[in-house]
């Protein structure tokens, strides 16, 4: 779950809370005083450090009067999944911007060996907007990122004492959803 610091930031100017009063909601053990402050000032930024944590997102949220859902996004990833980068982000441009609906029937059909892992990521990520109470008819794929794993490097013996190198690539699939209204 991470939070959308535009709508933090809206949300905090609509009810005329300003980011004092937010800190002091999420005052926690590591977060306090000026820390607390600075960090609620980063997520209205936009920028997510220190990495928000689900209990923080409740606390803003109740602080603000609205739901969770309104202000996060939820997120999952696979991460190290066999495969290289370029094949798997084919997939991933294939759901972003879809309706989740859409997106599951589109992954179900794919030929694509990545869909599988798009697919767990989807799945995992709509679960977690469940459990937020979120409505998944009206949620979206806002984010499909896939980034670069490490390599297994293996080692093919040749004639003569030789051996060439097999580079076996993975990659770290993102999945995003918000709920649009």
């Amino acid at each position: 779950m991470r939070i959308r610091g535009d709508k933090l930031r809206l949300l905090a100017e609509q009810s005329g809370v300003t980011a004092e009063e937010l800190a002091r909601a999420v005052e926690r053990t590591g977060l306090k005083g000026d820390r607390a402050a600075s960090a609620v000032r980063n997520w209205m930024g936009g920028r997510d450090h220190p990495r928000c944590k689900a209990a923080d997102v409740t606390r803003l949220a109740e602080a603000l009067g609205c739901e969770v859902r309104d202000l996060a996004r939820f997120t999952s990833s696979v991460r190290y999944s066999r495969g290289s980068t370029r094949k798997a982000r084919l997939v991933a441009d294939m759901v972003r911007g879809r309706t989740v609906e859409d997106a599951l029937n589109v992954l179900a059909f794919s030929p694509k060996r990545a869909a599988t892992n798009v697919r767990k990521a989807l799945s995992a990520a709509v679960a977690d907007a469940e459990a937020a109470e979120a409505d998944v008819g009206s949620l979206v794929v806002a984010e499909s990122r896939v980034d670069e794993g490490s390599q297994i490097k293996r080692f093919r013996p040749k004639d003569r004492g030789r051996a060439h190198q097999i580079i076996k690539q993975t990659s770290h699939i993102t999945i995003g959803v918000e709920e649009r209204g």
